[in-house]
C-alpha cells in the first residue's frame, strides 16, 4: 500500500476471508451490495503490510464499487475481491494460479451475489483460470469469446470525464495547451496519456516504476518523482495509480485547478473533498470518472450491443456535468451530489426490493 488508512465503516452484507488451501495466501471477497442486483467488482493483487491492510482495502473498494456501479445506472451491486501478499513477495507461475484457483473458490461460496473481473495486479487470463472454479465471472479472454481487457472503455470514460472537468474549471473542454499530471502510468494511464500528448497537452508524468521514464520520453512529457507530482504546476492533476494519496498534506500543497483521475479512492480520507473545495480545486469523483470499464463489463456480460455500451461510456462526462450542476445548485461538494445520486438509486432498488 502507497498509505495506510483506518478501516472503513463495516456496512457490508458479506465478507468472505480465507487463507488460500492452494496458495496459502490471504484473499477476501467483500460483498457491499446487492440491493440494485449480483456485485460487479474486480480482483485486486497486491503488496500489503499485513492481511489487516488487505482486508480494509476490499472494504473500502467494494463500497466504492456500490457507489459507482448505482451512480453509473447499472443494475448492479458494489463488491471487490483482494488477494493480499506479504511484502517482498513475488508469486511464481505455479503458486499465481493457486492463488486464482483459491479465488474462484471464495467467489462461488457467495452464490452468484458477487461477480468478479480483472483489476490491478490481475489479467484477464487470472479470470480464465477463476473460471475454472467459478461460473461468476467477466472479463474473460477475447480468444475464449470473453470481453477481454476494460482498460480501452476505462480510459475512454476518464477522456470523456477529463473533458468535461476542464470545461467546469478552465471553460473549455479542449485539452490542446492544457498542463495535466499523470501520476501512475498502468494501463489506463498509459492510455490517457497517450490520448491527451495526441491532442497537444503539456504533461508531466510518473509512476512508482522506473521503467516507465521511456513512455515519457516518447511522449515528450516532464518526469517526476511520485513523491512530487502534485507540486508540478497543473490544470488537472490525475491520480491514475493505488488510492489515499490525497493526504491533507498533498491537498495542502497541491498545484491543480482541478483533479480527475481512475485511481479508485483517492482520496485519504472522505474530509479531504471539502478540503480540496475550501483551496478552489474542482474534484471530479473517482467512482463517476473511472466507470467506463464496469459498464463495459456489465452490459457485455449482458450481451448488449458494442454501440449501446461505447455510448454509455461516453456518456459518463455528461453524467459529471450533471453532477457539478447539482453540487453548484445544493452549495455542496461534487462529492456529496456523487454520492446524493447513488443514493437515490440504491433506494429507489430497496423499494423495489421490498415489494418482491
Amino acid at each position: 500500500m502507497t498509505h495506510a488508512l483506518p478501516l472503513p465503516d463495516f456496512t457490508h452484507e458479506r465478507v468472505e476471508v480465507i487463507t488460500g488451501r492452494r496458495s496459502g495466501l490471504f484473499i477476501a471477497a467483500a460483498l457491499h451490495s446487492s440491493v440494485l442486483g449480483p456485485a460487479l467488482g474486480g480482483a485486486r493483487m497486491w503488496n500489503y503490510p499485513h492481511w489487516s491492510d488487505a482486508l480494509g482495502d476490499a472494504l473500502r473498494l467494494s463500497a466504492a464499487m456500490t457507489l459507482k456501479n448505482a451512480a453509473a445506472g447499472l443494475d448492479a451491486g458494489g463488491g471487490k475481491a483482494v488477494i493480499g501478499l506479504p511484502p517482498g513477495t513475488v508469486l511464481d507461475a505455479e503458486r499465481r494460479r493457486a492463488a486464482f484457483l483459491d479465488l474462484g473458490d471464495a467467489v462461488e461460496s457467495l452464490g452468484g451475489l458477487y461477480r468478479t473481473a480483472e483489476d490491478v495486479g490481475s489479467t484477464t487470463d487470472d479470470m480464465l483460470v477463476v473460471s475454472e472454479r467459478t461460473e461468476h465471472v467477466v472479463g474473460l479472454p477475447d480468444r475464449v469469446g470473453g470481453s477481454g481487457e476494460p482498460a480501452g472503455p476505462t480510459s475512454i470514460g476518464v477522456y470523456a470525464s477529463m473533458t468535461a472537468t476542464l470545461e467546469r474549471a478552465v471553460g473549455t473542454a479542449d485539452v490542446a495547451g492544457r498542463r495535466i499530471t499523470v501520476a501512475g502510468l498502468g494501463q489506463v494511464g498509459s492510455r490517457l496519456a497517450l490520448q491527451l500528448a495526441a491532442e497537444g497537452a503539456v504533461l508531466t508524468v510518473t509512476d512508482v516504476n522506473p521503467a516507465k521514464k521511456e513512455l515519457a520520453a516518447d511522449l515528450g512529457a516532464a518526469w517526476v518523482d511520485p513523491a512530487e507530482a502534485h507540486l508540478a504546476t497543473a490544470d488537472v492533476f490525475v491520480p491514475a495509480g493505488i488510492g489515499g494519496v490525497l493526504t491533507d498534506e498533498v491537498i495542502d500543497a497541491l498545484d491543480a485547478r482541478a483533479v480527475c483521475g481512475p485511481a479508485n479512492n483517492p482520496l485519504a480520507h472522505r474530509a479531504g473533498a471539502d478540503r480540496l473545495a475550501a483551496r478552489g480545486i474542482l474534484y471530479a469523483p473517482d467512482f463517476v470518472v473511472n466507470a467506463g470499464g464496469v459498464i463495459y463489463l456489465d452490459l457485455a456480460a449482458k450481451q448488449r450491443a458494442r454501440a449501446e455500451i461505447m455510448a454509455r461510456v461516453e456518456g459518463i462526462g455528461d453524467v459529471l456535468r450533471r453532477i457539478f450542476d447539482e453540487a453548484d445548485a445544493r452549495a455542496v461538494t461534487p462529492l456529496a451530489a456523487a454520492e446524493s445520486l447513488a443514493a437515490e438509486r440504491l433506494a429507489a432498488g430497496s423499494a423495489r426490493s421490498a415489494l418482491v
